[in-house]
Order: structure tokens, then C-alpha cells, then sequence
């Protein structure tokens, strides 16, 4: 692996968003100002297709990035600013499950999105 490549790989396992290939650009040139995004997009290919990052699309017209998580979890997206909030709720997953047996089949894997708006605060309602 190249140093271009290992400072790649710290800045996506060092992220605590989703950042898309851009903003992992801006980080790493940040770091190392000869990656350029060109290797970027390359590096995070190479990632995908090898299972070390997974690739979202929530939406937003961009494709962003997280390392593939030790412990499965789902997201909710704000629509409004875009944050990406990672859970993970028992309840679903065996509902999940017990659907896919009613069905005919063994879940071997799934992604959940849900997509919303925060609620208004009602302390801030007026009448």
C-alpha cells in the first residue's frame, strides 16, 4: 500500500461522519497536499471492492463513505441538514427477521434508511 493510500485509510477510519470523496480529499490533501482527488477516487474504489468501506447514498446526489463497521447499524437522515445519525434498535432487526422467515426466507443481510425532518419544538410554537 502506497503512504498516499495508508494516509487515506487513517482519514476515512479517522471520520466520525460520511464524508463523500471530496471533503476525503480536502482532509487528506490536508495531511499530504500530493494526493489529489483523482487518487482519491481510485483509493476508495479500490476500498469498496476490496470490503473495507461501504458506500452510501442517502439522498443527497453523493455517494459517501464509512469503514465497514464491526458491529452492524442502520441510519436516519436529516433531510433538511443532511446529518446521518447511526442506531441500532433490537426491536427492528428481529422484526426484520421475522418478516424475511414469514416470507421463505433467512435474512443474510440488510440496510435500513429512514429519512426525516426534526420535529418542531414545542416550546417554540406560538398560537
Amino acid at each position: 500500500m502506497t503512504e498516499q493510500r495508508r494516509v487515506i485509510a487513517r482519514v476515512i477510519e479517522a471520520a466520525t461522519d460520511h464524508p463523500d470523496v471530496e471533503e476525503l480529499h480536502r482532509r487528506a490533501a490536508s495531511i499530504d497536499n500530493r494526493i489529489s482527488i483523482s487518487t482519491v477516487y481510485r483509493t476508495v474504489k479500490l476500498f469498496e471492492d476490496a470490503g473495507i468501506i461501504e458506500r452510501h447514498d442517502f439522498r443527497d446526489g453523493r455517494a459517501r463513505y464509512e469503514s465497514v463497521p464491526g458491529e452492524h447499524h442502520d441510519h436516519l437522515i436529516d433531510l433538511r441538514t443532511g446529518t446521518v445519525v447511526e442506531f441500532r434498535d433490537e426491536e427492528i432487526e428481529l422484526l426484520q427477521e421475522k418478516i424475511a422467515r414469514e416470507l421463505g426466507f433467512k435474512l443474510v443481510d440488510h440496510r435500513l434508511e429512514l429519512y426525516g425532518v426534526p420535529l418542531d419544538d414545542p416550546a417554540k410554537k406560538t398560537r
